[in-house]
C-alpha cells in the first residue's frame, strides 16, 4: 500500500521521478528544489529523504561519501492511488461526478475535453 506523503516530500519525489537517470544524487535534488523556487537546508532535505525511505518511496545506496537514491514507487502508481483516494473522499467513489465536475465547472481546456472524449470512446471498443 502506498502511503500519503507531505507536500515537501512530493516536491522531492517529482524531482526524482523527473530525473532521466536511474539513480538520483543528493546534489541533483538540492539543485532541483532551488530551480523550482523551493530551496531547502541540507539537514531538512536529509530528514525528508529519510522519511521517504521509511515510507517505501525511495531506497538509498551509499557510494563513497554520496547517497544514490532510487525510486521504489513510480509516479503513475502514486497518482493512481491518490486519484482513488480523492475520488472516494470527495465523490464517494463516483467517477462520473468527478468527470462531470471537470466539464461543467469549465476546468478543462477544449483540447483536454477532446482528448478525454476520445479516451472515453476508445474505452468502449
Amino acid at each position: 500500500m502506498v502511503q500519503q506523503i507531505s507536500d515537501a516530500e512530493l516536491e522531492i519525489m517529482k524531482i526524482v521521478w523527473g530525473n532521466p537517470e536511474k539513480v538520483t544524487l543528493f546534489s541533483y535534488i538540492m539543485d532541483g528544489l532551488s530551480a523550482r523556487g523551493k530551496p531547502c537546508q541540507k539537514n531538512t532535505l536529509i530528514v525528508l529523504l529519510s522519511r521517504l525511505i521509511n515510507k517505501g518511496f525511495l531506497s538509498a545506496k551509499k557510494i563513497g561519501r554520496h547517497n544514490e537514491y532510487t525510486t521504489l514507487v513510480s509516479e503513475a502508481e502514486y497518482q493512481t492511488v491518490q486519484t482513488k483516494n480523492f475520488l472516494n473522499k470527495i465523490y464517494e467513489g463516483n467517477a462520473k461526478g468527478l468527470v462531470s465536475n471537470l466539464i461543467l465547472g469549465d476546468l478543462l481546456t477544449d483540447e483536454e475535453y477532446e482528448d478525454l472524449k476520445k479516451m472515453l470512446e476508445k474505452g468502449k471498443e
